[in-house]
């Protein structure tokens, strides 16, 4: 999905700001480490990563169930720490949908509404509005239990909108839901985000989710934020071998580097020889380094000259994927490949044992810092 750039202008104050925001639990170990964050009015920014990454945590803290161990929290210009989180007018969407079983979706909706003493006649609107937006007009009368999990987290969007918030935060919504109905509501909730410039904070696990929905992302690890960027920019460029590796599927080759040239350096891979590389990480001549090849990026037998790095390989596997090809080769030495490439008739040639001639560009292979054993 192609993403228009967020709403606010550069030289706006941002929506939401983390400033120095740390969190512990039991005064030794800090769970978010020095959060500093700012997120645009009107943006779809993601907070993704790998359980006890610390995403939920900074969540939570912004929603107001949890309180910050130090820092400070601002939204709208407003510092928030000290507000109680009925106060903060921040709608929520939780991964268990938290809709109340005893009560009809309309009553469901009306819920919040009658908390901010809304006149009756009001709420009837405002519910019927949000109903429809969510694509559920007809079943204001049913129960969450006569419901599909599909229709159960609309109406929990819905809800989370009714009151028209400036702010939605959504924890893991979509987990529980099959794939083809999670890949559906993806698209359903960025519809949504599109059509009212409402700012939303999502919160997952899943990379293709946070690529296909967000404006920008935020890759957590260990209470950190590695990497702040569009969700090009992290697949394309990983600024270090923890997004490489868990932004999409990612060939990583373990080398050293032989020498350095401006932006870009020659590293030896083990048992292939000598591959250019686009310099990423702060490397010096014979430190160890991670490269980083997306599997789209390698071609098969490209043309002789074509490309710097060329090598010899051999086809281990080829599982047939409907609109591509997904090739496992051997490099050598100790170094695997994957290769992508879209199905057409060449693919009649290959076939495991097969000898092919592999290469890709310096600028699509990244030299990273070598990860941490």
């Amino acid at each position: 999905m192609l993403r228009s750039a967020p709403r606010a202008a550069a030289q706006e104050e941002p929506y939401v700001r983390f400033r120095n925001v740390q969190k512990t639990y039991d005064g030794e170990t800090l769970v978010v480490k020095n959060l500093n964050l700012d997120i645009a009015k009107g943006e779809f920014l993601t907070m993704l990563g790998p359980s006890g990454s610390g995403k939920t945590t900074s969540l939570m803290m912004l929603a107001g169930f949890e309180t910050a161990t130090h820092g400070e929290i601002y939204l709208d210009g407003r510092p928030i720490n000290a507000l109680a989180p009925e106060r903060r007018n921040i709608g929520m969407v939780f991964q268990n949908y938290a809709l109340f079983p005893h009560m009809t979706v309309a009553e469901n909706l009306a819920f919040p509404l009658k908390v901010r003493k809304i006149s009756a006649s009001e709420i009837e609107a405002k519910v019927k509005r949000a109903l429809d937006m969510v694509g559920l007009g007809g079943f204001a009368s049913r129960r969450p239990g006569q419901m599909s999990g599909g229709q159960a987290q609309r109406v929990a969007v819905a809800r989370a909108l009714v009151f028209e918030p400036k702010l939605v935060l959504m924890d893991e919504p979509l987990s529980a839901l099959d794939k083809q109905l999670r890949e559906q509501m993806q698209y359903e909730v960025k519809a949504i985000h599109d059509r009212l410039g409402v700012t939303i904070v999502y919160v997952t696990h899943d990379q293709s989710e946070a690529l296909t929905m967000s404006d920008r992302i935020a890759v957590f690890n260990e209470g950190v934020i590695q990497q702040l960027d569009t969700p090009e920019r992290l697949y394309e460029a990983p600024v270090n071998s923890f997004v490489a590796r868990f932004i999409g599927e990612n060939n990583r080759i373990s080398g050293d580097v032989l020498r350095l040239d401006g932006d870009e350096c020659v590293v030896e891979m083990k048992g292939c020889g000598a591959v250019q590389a686009a310099r990423v990480a702060a490397l010096q001549a014979g430190a160890p380094t991670m490269l980083s090849l997306r599997p789209e990026r390698v071609q098969i037998d490209p043309p002789e000259g074509s490309v710097p790095n060329a090598f010899e390989a051999t086809v281990r596997d080829l599982v047939y994927l409907g609109d591509h090809l997904r090739i496992g080769l051997d490099l050598g030495g100790r170094n695997t490949l994957v290769a992508k490439m879209p199905n057409s008739s060449r693919h009649g040639r290959l076939a495991p044992g097969h000898r092919v001639r592999v290469g890709w560009h310096a600028a699509d292979c990244r030299a990273l810092d070598a990860p941490r054993a």
